[in-house]
């Protein structure tokens, strides 16, 4: 798989490419998308006829690769951190991930929250929808973490009072707003801790993106 990330990582520069991808969204039966999508990308009969010739991945079989590559990365990044390379069957110098590529091809958030809005509009199923965006997240690197916020996200709101793409997307940060404050305060109660210097340690630790054990604030924020 990571030779077809870096085979697909420098097929994506040309847009022949980027039409063939675009082309296993299209209906072939429906004339009309047809010769829609052969306007858009200035196609012949015989350059359509010549796509369709080529087979590629299904974009959902993409998803589920990225998925699985990402599981075993990160599996084997605990397994080299929890044993002595000189104790283990691995040779983990030939153990590579093309972590680079799969970066550069990284679906960001507003894209996830917009196919949300997309695929509750047209089939209204909230388990479909919750299968298809665990599925497109496990394919993402930079928001696996975000997994459990989006399916509550899903679960907890009225997907039909949202008019809009852009409305999806306030939402959204509304809601993980309140549940990081909600979170934040039962992690409060629970470990007794000081309450407005754990809140200045929380925002100081998100705003610089890791907690830190240095200096006093950590000190100040324990009961």
């Amino acid at each position: 798989f990571g030779e077809y990330l870096r085979v697909e990582n420098t097929l994506q520069n040309y847009d022949e490419f980027a039409s063939l991808k675009a082309l296993q969204s299209i209906d072939i039966t429906d004339d009309e998308a047809v010769e829609t999508f052969k306007a858009e990308h200035y196609l012949t009969d015989e350059d359509l006829a010549a796509m369709q010739s080529i087979d590629v991945p299904a974009e959902r079989e993409v998803q589920d690769y990225r998925s699985t590559y990402n599981d075993i990365r990160d599996w084997l990044r605990r397994e080299k951190a929890a044993k002595d390379q000189s104790e283990s069957s691995l040779d983990w110098d030939e153990v590579v991930f093309e972590v680079d590529l799969l970066k550069s091809q990284e679906i960001n958030l507003d894209y996830i929250l917009e196919l949300i809005f997309e695929h509750n509009k047209n089939t209204k199923d909230k388990s479909a929808l919750v299968e298809e965006v665990r599925r497109v997240i496990r394919a993402s690197l930079g928001n696996r973490a975000k997994e459990s916020l989006v399916v509550d996200f899903i679960n907890k709101t009225n997907l039909d009072n949202i008019p809009d793409k852009s409305s999806i997307i306030e939402a959204f940060f509304s809601f993980a707003q309140t549940e990081q404050q909600r979170e934040a305060q039962d992690m409060i109660v629970a470990e007794n801790l000081n309450e407005e210097a754990a809140k200045r340690y929380i925002t100081a630790s998100l705003k610089r993106e890791y907690a830190s054990e240095n200096g006093t604030e950590l000190n100040e924020v324990l009961p």
